[in-house]
C-alpha cells in the first residue's frame, strides 16, 4: 500500500516556546478538514501532551516496549473519528535513554498505526538530546518553534547546526511563535535565517506566525485545544492558516511519500 501519511516533526531549541500547543491545534485543524491524524508524544521522559488534553491514559509507549502491547492497544482518540493520541510516559528515564535501535524497535512496531492517519505529529523535547536528534532526522518535515527573545533564537540555531552538522538534515520550516505583530514575526525569522546563510550555508524556510493571544492560555488551563474553544481568536486563525499551508505541502509531497516508509530511516535506525 503506497504511504499517505506525512510524519511532521515539532521541536524547539528552547523550552516553553508553544511546541506542544502547536502540534495539538495544527492536528486539530486538519482532522477537522477530515484529515485522520496521530499526534505521538516524543518527548519520552516527561511527557505533558496528556495534561494539555485532561487525559490520563492507562497505557503509554512504555507498554510496548517493555510488555509488548500492541500499539492499538496505546492509542487514545482525542475526537472520534480519526484524531488519535500516542501518550508517553513521565519521568521513566529508560525512554528518555533509549538507543537508536530501541527508537527504532518502538517505530517499527508503531508503524502500522501512522500508516492509518495523514498526519503524524511528533511533539519532540526541546534541546540536542539523542532522542531529539533521532526523530527528527527520522520526520519528512521538521518545524523549528521559536519566539522572538533572544535565547529561544539561540537555542534554535545550535538544534539546527547540531542536526545539520551531525545528521545531514539541511531543510527546516519555522514557526514564530507569540509575535506581536508581522513585523516581529519577519524580523525573527530573519535573524535566524540570517545566521543559518551566514554560518551553516543554507537558508530556513518561514511557515508561518501565531499571535500572542489570551484566548490560548486559557484554552490550556481548561484543558481544551483552542481550536475547539474558539478557533475564531487571533491565534486561532494564524494556526488556521499554517494548517493550510502543512496541507498543501502534503499534497504535493503525495508521489514522494508513496515511495517511503512514513519515517524515513525506521527501519533502519541510522541517522540521515
Amino acid at each position: 500500500m503506497d504511504n499517505k501519511t506525512l510524519s511532521v516533526a515539532i521541536m524547539s531549541g528552547k523550552g516553553g516556546v508553544g511546541k506542544t500547543n502547536l502540534a495539538l491545534n495544527l492536528g486539530f485543524c486538519l482532522f477537522k478538514g477530515n484529515h485522520p491524524v496521530v499526534l505521538m508524544d516524543c518527548d519520552l521522559g516527561l511527557a505533558n501532551l496528556d495534561v494539555l488534553l485532561g487525559l490520563a491514559p492507562d497505557k503509554n509507549l512504555q507498554d510496548v516496549i517493555d510488555h509488548d502491547v500492541p500499539p492499538e492497544d496505546i492509542l487514545v482518540p482525542i475526537e472520534p473519528g480519526g484524531f488519535d493520541f500516542l501518550p508517553a510516559a513521565s519521568g521513566v528515564p529508560e525512554l528518555f535513554e533509549m538507543d537508536e535501535d530501541m527508537r527504532a524497535l518502538l517505530l517499527s512496531k508503531l508503524h502500522p498505526v501512522f500508516a492509518d492517519h495523514h498526519y503524524l505529529f511528533m511533539d519532540l523535547g526541546a534541546g540536542i538530546n539523542p532522542t531529539v536528534l533521532s526523530f527528527a532526522s527520522m520526520s519528512r518535515v521538521r518545524i523549528i518553534v521559536v519566539t522572538p527573545e533572544p535565547t529561544s533564537l539561540t537555542d534554535g540555531y545550535a538544534l539546527i547546526k547540531v542536526l545539520a552538522t551531525q545528521r545531514g538534515v539541511k531543510d527546516f520550516l519555522v514557526v514564530v511563535n507569540q509575535v506581536e505583530s508581522k513585523a516581529e514575526e519577519q524580523q525573527t525569522f530573519s535573524r535566524l535565517n540570517m545566521a543559518c546563510e551566514k554560518f551553516l550555508g543554507f537558508g530556513l524556510t518561514l511557515l508561518g506566525s501565531v499571535r500572542m493571544d489570551k484566548a490560548l492560555p486559557e484554552s490550556v488551563r481548561r484543558q481544551v485545544p483552542l481550536m475547539k474553544r474558539t478557533p475564531d481568536s487571533p491565534a486561532g486563525k494564524d494556526l488556521f492558516a499554517l494548517a493550510r499551508k502543512l496541507h498543501s505541502l502534503r499534497a504535493s509531497l503525495l508521489p514522494q511519500l508513496a515511495g517511503e516508509p512514513v519515517l524515513v530511516n525506521f527501519s533502519s535506525g541510522t541517522p540521515d
